[in-house]
């Protein structure tokens, strides 16, 4: 076989993984409008709870009628909102602001946790130095990102918060530690992009998904991520880890399903569980490639699960891999190395 990538594929690739969530609704042609609507902005026939005021150089929140649930002001120009924007709307669901030009100064009082059936509050690309609050405990979902957001308020009592996007600010590790703790519902955290040096401490067991890439992370705490016992995706790459940052056996979490550590300067390769499914080492400064670092023991019954591995952009070659390997990553779909 010719160098160069070298892939090894056993049957068709599968789906991408990982898990990603896209709220918006895709009603770029909204129809005619229903009569109960804000008249510079759209409320279909098809959705007439849905209000849409998306790309009109406003201002300020226009007057939202009775019956919103569901209110986009997307790409305006808003930079403050008044503590009763939303009087007549007690019942709103969905409150989306990305692409904005709001500042904490200019939100005023309680006017997020008055609206006490609010599920997502997405504030993306705005200028917040600070997350929004008092917030309802009916939240389920917040997005901050693309802020210049150092300094998180308290999340107390969101029993039903289950995703937080935060990527793109400007957070360190002790901010986010004193912040998070208490929220027994929370699944998903995105917290890349940020300047943290060090993984935050506290934070929730009940995390599914955590997004720790693009930071300068050094150093992984001996047994950090046995706490987490349900973490199935989990991202750290482009940061500074090395071999002598990362305990023995940092990654070896049963549940874990998609481990990305891709862009750092590691030379060994960290052991993982058996279950471990998709594993993402590219570019970092790998020399060797240990079977034991898959599978403890090899036999019928003992094997991985990865489906995919990229090795390549490290000092790997195909004639580098040892025989047994294949013994051990027998369900991979695919192996890239130089």
């Amino acid at each position: 076989m010719k160098l160069g990538a070298f892939t090894l594929v056993l049957a068709l690739i599968s789906g991408a993984s990982g898990q990603y969530y896209d709220y918006d609704f895709p009603l770029s042609i909204y129809g005619q409008s229903s009569p109960n609507c804000a008249p510079e902005c759209n409320c279909p026939e098809s959705y007439p709870t849905a209000m849409y005021c998306d790309e009109l150089k406003l201002k300020s929140v226009p007057m939202v009628p009775p019956g919103i649930k569901y209110l986009y002001l997307r790409n305006n120009q808003i930079d403050h909102i008044d503590e009763k924007a939303f009087e007549n709307v007690t019942d709103l669901q969905w409150l989306i602001l990305d692409h904005n030009l709001l500042e904490n100064s200019k939100i005023k009082g309680k006017v997020f946790s008055k609206l006490k059936q609010l599920k997502k509050l997405h504030i993306n690309y705005n200028n917040l130095t600070e997350s929004v609050g008092p917030l309802p405990k009916s939240l389920e979902d917040l997005q901050l990102t693309h802020n210049k957001i150092s300094k998180l308020g308290s999340f107390e009592g969101l029993v039903n918060l289950t995703f937080i996007h935060l990527q793109h600010n400007q957070l360190k590790e002790d901010a986010i530690s004193a912040a998070l703790k208490g929220l027994k519902s929370l699944e998903y955290l995105d917290l890349s992009f940020n300047q943290m040096t060090k993984l935050p401490s506290g934070l929730p067991v009940s995390l599914l998904t955590l997004y720790l890439d693009n930071n300068k992370i050094n150093n992984i705490p001996d047994e950090y991520f046995k706490r987490f016992n349900g973490l199935q995706y989990l991202r750290l790459s482009h940061n500074e880890l090395a071999d002598s940052g990362v305990p023995g056996n940092s990654f070896n979490i049963s549940s874990l399903v998609e481990l990305d550590l891709s862009y750092n300067k590691l030379k060994s390769i960290p052991t993982v569980n058996e279950n471990l499914e998709n594993y993402y080492l590219e570019v970092n400064e790998l020399e060797k490639f240990e079977v034991k670092s898959f599978c403890k023991i090899l036999g019928p019954l003992s094997y991985s699960k990865i489906k995919h591995l990229r090795l390549d952009g490290n000092r790997l070659t195909h004639t580098n891999l040892p025989p047994d390997m294949y013994e051990c990553l027998r369900v991979a779909n695919e192996i890239t190395v130089n």
